[in-house]
């Protein structure tokens, strides 16, 4: 039920003062200068409320962007992964350009607004931002709003469903020659620090990721079968991952030194954590004159060679774990040969 109170304030002004009171809901109030825009508000809140429309645009109304980046931060972030640290990056930027409005004030103009002057760099970037990591900033406010949405009931609707994502260019493919991949093995295998080695090795041979590869635990290998088992990956699917070859043999060497403090293939000094091996990754490129090259081309030069020797879009989709082909059409010009067997058989069996 609705109250109209009447009421001075203190400078004298008459103002109204609207109150709901229903049964199993709080109680919901806001003040007019005229009893008219009282009863109007009353009214179409009551509706709202029995209705269930009301609450959510309430606690918009109640809740700032800061609160809601903050919340995400502390108990949707820890949850994340690898991607924990860029996503912080991410969401600090958006809490410091629009942390101060409410929730209901945040439109899909404003991000777009922001979206600009992220590409742009201003005021506080000295290089122009990709247009793909831009869309990786927009994706991480976009799941803090989704699940301040669906889980905490503080919006109807997410903003960023009417915001443009940047049209990306294609991905980049970087991989080794043969001379190169000769060259880095033999820089990496002369490296001072010894696992840098059989980690490359095994980036080359399965195709798993970094995160992947240095969180590995002796509980994950199956030296009689020949296989890896990885919990933890990207798209938070169990994989398996063939361990054969040098790899195998590379992996039985570090079983017959593993430590027995620790759990881990690779281990830091702190026993609980992976190895860091940048410094030796970096020095290892340079001593092998391998130049624009990151540790994931490892990933891209075992699909490249993969490619080359034939194996097919969804063979190479499997091994490296891509849930769509989209992701592996990036290599489908390095086998051209193959293209022209099958092209050749479909003839064949065709005209014959």
């Amino acid at each position: 039920m609705a109250y109209i109170e009447k009421r001075n304030d203190k400078n004298g002004i008459v103002r109204y003062r609207a109150q709901i009171r229903l049964r199993g809901y709080p109680q919901q109030s806001a003040t007019f200068n005229r009893r008219t825009d009282a009863k109007t508000w009353a009214s179409q809140t009551e509706v709202a409320i029995k209705e269930g429309r009301h609450f959510k645009t309430a606690e918009a109304k109640r809740h700032t962007a800061a609160e809601m980046i903050d919340r995400y931060i502390q108990n949707v972030l820890p949850g994340k992964g690898s991607h924990r640290s860029n996503q912080l990056i991410q969401l600090t930027w958006w809490k410091d350009r629009i942390g101060h409005y409410l929730l209901a004030d945040i439109t899909p103009q404003l991000i777009t607004q922001q979206k600009d002057e992220l590409l742009a760099g201003a005021p506080d970037y000295k290089h122009k931002r990709s247009e793909a990591t831009c869309n990786r900033y927009l994706a991480a406010l976009s799941h803090c709003f989704t699940i301040a949405v669906q889980d905490w009931g503080w919006l109807e609707d997410n903003p960023l469903r009417n915001v443009r994502k940047y049209k990306e260019a294609p991905g980049r493919v970087r991989y080794l020659s043969d001379d190169e991949r000769e060259r880095l093995l033999k820089a990496c295998m002369e490296s001072q620090n010894p696992a840098l080695y059989p980690i490359v090795v095994l980036a080359l041979s399965t195709g798993a990721r970094r995160d992947e590869i240095l969180s590995l635990k002796w509980e994950q290998i199956d030296l009689k079968e020949g296989r890896i088992t990885v919990y933890k990956t990207k798209n938070k699917e169990i994989k398996t991952l063939p361990l054969t070859g040098h790899a195998l043999s590379e992996v039985k060497k570090l079983n017959k030194i593993r430590h027995i403090d620790t759990d881990l293939l690779f281990p830091g000094r702190d026993k609980s954590k992976p190895i860091d091996p940048r410094a030796p990754w970096e020095a290892a490129l340079k001593k092998a004159r391998v130049e624009s090259f990151r540790f994931h081309d490892l990933r891209h030069t075992t699909a490249s060679y993969l490619a080359q020797g034939g194996a097919s879009p969804f063979e190479i989709a499997e091994v490296l774990g891509h849930k769509t082909l989209q992701q592996t059409k990036r290599y489908s010009h390095l086998s051209p040969q193959h293209t022209a067997k099958v092209v050749e058989k479909m003839n064949k069996r065709m005209f014959s």
